[in-house]
């Protein structure tokens, strides 16, 4: 690095802003990559409308910081005047402001889309000149920069390669001769950089699936392509023709003896709540994921919020186990879906998982990601050690010994009516209905106990404590650690595994408040029925952004 390059803080915050179309995306992962290949770790989120052309997008990237989103920038390179116009308060003080007009005070200006095409033949390069500009603002060395392009345009000729490589240099050279640079600090670092949708497929292959079907709906959809582009996962894809018939159709598959999933959002998930209720009558495993999206109806289909829990939990009619989970981060996701297929099987129930937009287009950066050995897929009774076999036979625990169909030569039945312990159709109110519900209450009592508890840091000195579930714990934990330097007394509590709920004693005499994207505080409601705990306030978001430890302790000011 030169003399002149300005040193840069161990957390540092970028935003690509511009309009669906101008290649945000490209930019945005093309730096991310090379930010990687520097040695820093990157969290990257996205923000974009519903729409093909036009509105605002951003692309946002947190560089040495914690997995979690923040609210100020300290560079924004703006694609067209609208977008700065939109995101230019987000700006910090002293901050970086890079547009192609670079008219306003303190503003560096690079005209990505006239040089593109008076250089290169096409506005197409525009997009990899920013990308330049933007690494030669961060101090990265030019070489990264081009090392990540070759694998990026690599396989798309010789021709196309080179020309990029040509704009990305002068992008960056551009730069450099206008502004001097920050200096992110190189590192021998490698970091694994995924999405809490990616790590769900290498979670569900790593535990064995063997069948995923869903019908595409936003932010789910990522799950089943990256299903259907990776065959040396082993699962076979099924795009069907609707929500209730993937869920049918991996309900089949489960019964038939393989591993199944579909994954929805949750007008989707509305649609497949009777086949919710027919994995637990006929007590078929069955794992679903649902990503949830802000609103009733379609709401906002590229927005994130936590707004399905009460739903998810409440979801099927009549009474009968079932389990919800509800990853916070992508490290989270994998393990939690390898957790989700070892309860459906164990428990022969259906298991949610909760995700949002956040955690399906977030990308996360671990220095460790370990993928663990695949766990045993043997769930099965064995036949030879059964005589006179019963599918629903009645037991202690609630779970009855499952054998698949062709398994053995025993019969196998599978009924969505009430049913004896051999599977058959029956109307015994006196004797079969009762001993039924008794025995999903108490597989219900024994899947509670398998539940774990919720995640509890600082409660010893704790005045105030936050409890949050789910994809809002990286806001919570930034905040909680900003808000202890500061000398004040806070913990959190937070739950990734929701239903049924576990076990926990919440001390007294501290005040409790519930961080959540949604309006209506349910958490809130859930800890209220479920242990008699009055929270004492909610800090909800339901704007369609996710939760910022910003947000978090301005709630807690207002809560004041």
């Amino acid at each position: 690095m030169t003399a002149k390059t300005r040193k840069t803080p161990v957390d540092f915050s970028v935003l690509i802003a511009g309009a669906a179309g101008e290649g945000i995306q490209t930019i945005g992962a093309v730096a991310a990559r090379t930010i990687l290949t520097h040695g820093c770790p990157v969290f990257a989120s996205q923000e974009f409308e519903s729409r093909i052309r036009g509105g605002f997008s951003g692309y946002h990237l947190r560089i040495g910081g914690p997995n979690a989103p923040r609210e100020d920038v300290d560079v924004l390179l703006a694609l067209n005047p609208k977008a700065k116009e939109h995101y230019q308060s987000m700006l910090r003080e002293g901050g970086l402001l890079i547009s192609e007009d670079g008219a306003g005070p303190g503003e560096v200006g690079v005209p990505f889309r006239q040089i593109a095409k008076e250089d290169f033949g096409g506005e197409i390069y525009a997009n990899t000149i920013a990308a330049g500009t933007l690494v030669s603002a961060l101090g990265i060395e030019l070489e990264a920069l081009l090392s990540t392009l070759r694998a990026t345009f690599g396989q798309a000729g010789k021709d196309v390669l080179e020309t990029n490589l040509a704009a990305a240099r002068t992008g960056y050279e551009k730069l450099a001769q206008l502004k001097p640079p920050v200096a992110l600090p190189a590192r021998e670092t490698a970091y694994t950089h995924l999405s809490a949708h990616d790590a769900i497929v290498l979670g569900a292959a790593s535990a064995g699936c063997r069948f995923m079907a869903a019908y595409p709906m936003s932010p789910s959809t990522g799950i089943i392509t990256a299903f259907a582009k990776d065959p040396g996962l082993g699962v076979l894809v099924e795009q069907a023709e609707d929500e209730i018939a993937a869920a049918n159709l991996a309900i089949g598959a489960s019964y038939a003896g393989a591993r199944a999933m579909t994954a929805t959002s949750g007008g989707g998930f509305a649609l497949m709540v009777e086949s919710v209720s027919l994995s637990g009558m006929s007590e078929t495993p069955l794992v679903i994921v649902l990503a949830q999206r802000p609103g009733p109806a379609t709401g906002l289909a590229t927005r994130t919020g936590q707004e399905d829990l009460l739903f998810t939990i409440h979801a099927g009619h009549g009474e009968f186990a079932k389990a919800v989970l509800a990853p916070a981060d992508a490290k989270d996701a994998f393990e939690k879906t390898q957790r989700a297929f070892a309860l459906a099987e164990r428990f022969q129930i259906p298991v949610i998982v909760l995700t949002d937009q956040f955690l399906a287009d977030g990308s996360f950066s671990y220095e460790r990601f370990p993928i663990g050995s695949r766990p045993s897929t043997d769930d099965f009774a064995r036949p030879e050690d059964i005589f006179d076999y019963g599918r629903y036979a009645l037991t202690d625990n609630g779970i009855s010994p499952r054998l698949f169909p062709g398994q053995s030569t025993h019969i196998v039945r599978a009924d969505s009516h009430t049913h004896d312990e051999k599977g058959d159709l029956t109307e015994d109110l006196g004797a079969v209905r009762p001993a039924t519900v008794r025995k999903q209450l108490a597989k219900l009592d024994t899947l509670r106990r398998e539940i774990a508890p919720p995640e509890m840091v600082h409660l010893e000195d704790a005045e105030e404590v936050l409890i949050g579930w789910g994809s809002s714990r990286g806001a919570i934990d930034e905040a909680v650690t900003d808000l202890r330097a500061e000398g004040r007394r806070i913990g959190r509590i937070h739950f990734t595994e929701l239903w049924p709920l576990p076990k926990v004693d919440f001390p007294e005499g501290k005040k409790y408040v519930t961080v959540e994207g949604n309006a209506t505080g349910q958490l809130a409601q859930l800890l209220a029925s479920g242990y008699g705990l009055r929270v004492s306030g909610t800090i909800g978001r339901f704007d369609g952004l996710p939760l910022t430890a910003a947000h978090v302790k301005g709630g807690l000011d207002d809560e004041a």
